[in-house]
């Protein structure tokens, strides 16, 4: 069972990025004994809880009311009551709304505890085969102009293993510029639908993974890792 203070608290959980037997039990646990959830996609949510017998309340919480709804959900913590918050898949706060919740609720001194749970980072590290002892995530590149050109040239000098997420609909344009600034010969996987039905890695260098992929149309939820530049650690590649 998890403590719930009289002074309220926010849980910060992880929720399952494709099967959705990837839930931890103590998840579970906060969800069934919470107040409220806060959730990105409250029918996505919905889902998940229905699927464990869960009729916790819901409540929207996302990019575009973040600002506007966190001084409710302060208020209710500081009355005594939890609140669990949720995005569609993963950990929040991680390329997902949640960041500016939780510092709302430190700097008001209320209690944070963070449920842990899957993460698309760590999961395509995991079977990505390069040693990730430092690594460095990325998320979502910038479209387009000249703050992608200098995000791609800064990780071209890395000599971490590097994490992006990107849109299957993106996913050609995005190694294309990888090979034109990285170098083809860089070794790199593309891991897509992690957990799921379809769930497809592919490694290789950056060459074959882009032909690969430009000879298909995909779908799902893509992440790419990309081995760091031996160059730069003073070896050769």
């Amino acid at each position: 069972m998890i403590e719930m203070t009289s002074t309220g608290t926010l849980y910060v959980c992880g929720t399952p990025i494709g099967n959705l037997a990837d839930i931890t039990i103590r998840a579970l646990d906060v969800f069934r004994n919470v107040d409220l959830i806060a959730a990105e996609d409250t029918r996505r949510t919905r889902k998940l809880l229905a699927h464990y017998e869960i009729h916790t309340r819901t409540i929207s919480y996302h990019e575009h009311n973040e600002l506007s709804r966190a001084p409710e959900l302060i208020e209710m913590i500081k009355e005594g009551k939890s609140v669990a918050l949720v995005t569609d898949a993963g950990m929040p706060g991680i390329s997902d709304p949640g960041a500016h919740l939780v510092d709302s609720a430190l700097s008001n001194n209320l209690k944070v505890v963070s449920i842990p749970g899957p993460s698309a980072v760590i999961s395509a590290l995991s079977v990505s085969g390069f040693s990730a002892c430092e690594f460095t995530f990325v998320g979502f590149l910038p479209r387009k102009g000249k703050r992608r050109n200098e995000v791609l040239e800064d990780l071209a000098r890395q000599t971490r293993v590097v994490v992006i997420y990107e849109s299957p609909y993106r996913l050609s344009k995005t190694l294309s510029d990888l090979v034109s600034v990285l170098g083809g010969n860089r070794k790199a996987v593309v891991a897509r639908e992690l957990t799921k039905l379809h769930e497809e890695v592919i490694k290789g260098t950056l060459d074959e993974v882009l032909q690969s992929f430009s000879q298909r149309t995909v779908k799902g939820e893509i992440t790419i890792v990309v081995e760091g530049n031996d160059k730069e650690k003073g070896h050769q590649t």
